[in-house]
């Protein structure tokens, strides 16, 4: 309990500099995490599809053994090298949780595993999540990231005119309709940034994607043509547009910011041509 309340104010704080103007600088993920160079955990909802996923990074020099333990002291996670690779030793570690449908009305079939948001808010409580990271010898590396249920609302009226991506801010979750009682979105001030990509709905190409993180201020980004120039006229385009959470916290007195909850937004049927009239079918 004593670790939450320092936490809490920690966030405390780190709203207070806000609001007095304090600069702070922006990471991906807290940056160190204590003894780590780096952790995240953070909410990933597609909201076009209607899926939620927990996602998890962590780096540090050199471990064997990582565990996660959540705000209840509950171990959620736990990885262990063996043979070569604990020979070698690990360092930076990226996974995605199964991300099941948020609503009912959804499910494809009818063994498709539903978790709705309230659900999955309830399975992964507010708060801090440690990390435990053990070296060669048993010396353990400690960091603590803090984990909320800010979520921002997916990115809204998402376009590509063959050229540039614009999106505006929403107002909803789009295919997650279901949230706990008082639940509210993040507020557009709460957005460190977006994530924008751009990818080919194409299976020779869909590895080439563009991908751009820029700050919460821009709301188009320009697509560069040498990228379009290397895709084949009127190729087929995806478009994904994420909001992304700004997340604060201190690091020996000094306010940083990082990226938290993240909710996407994705639009097919583009192409590319300046003329998006002119793209094919996608059923021909």
């Amino acid at each position: 309990m004593k670790q939450k309340h320092l936490m809490s104010n920690t966030l405390l704080g780190a709203a207070a500099a806000v609001a007095m103007g304090i600069c702070t600088a922006v990471a991906t993920a807290d940056e160190p995490c204590s003894d780590l160079e780096e952790c995240r955990v953070f909410i990933e909802i597609n909201a076009s599809d209607g899926d939620i996923g927990f996602h998890v990074l962590l780096d540090a020099e050199g471990w064997e053994q990582a565990r996660i333990i959540d705000p209840d002291n509950k171990q959620i996670f736990h990885e262990q090298a063996h043979g070569a690779l604990k020979d070698q030793k690990l360092t930076e570690n990226f996974f995605e949780s199964a991300e099941p449908f948020c609503e009912d009305s959804l499910k494809e079939e009818e063994d498709d595993e539903v978790v709705t948001l309230p659900e999955f808010l309830a399975r992964f409580p507010v708060g801090p999540y440690e990390f435990r990271n053990k070296l060669e010898g048993g010396e353990e590396l400690a960091g603590i990231t803090m984990f909320t249920h800010r979520i921002p609302a997916a990115p809204a009226e998402v376009d590509f005119d063959g050229k540039e991506i614009s999106w505006e801010y929403g107002d909803d979750l789009g295919e997650c309709t279901t949230f706990p009682a008082g639940f509210m979105l993040a507020d557009e001030l709460d957005i460190v940034g977006y994530e924008v990509v751009l990818e080919p709905d194409d299976d020779a190409l869909g590895s080439f994607k563009f991908t751009v993180q820029v700050p919460s201020t821009v709301n188009s980004v320009t697509v560069p043509a040498e990228y379009l120039a290397s895709l084949g006229e009127n190729t087929l385009l995806k478009v994904e547009v994420g909001a992304i959470e700004r997340r604060l916290f201190l690091v020996d007195d000094m306010m940083l910011e990082s990226f938290g909850n993240t909710t996407f937004t994705e639009e097919d049927g583009f192409c590319n041509n300046k003329n998006q009239s002119k793209c094919p079918d996608p059923e021909d």
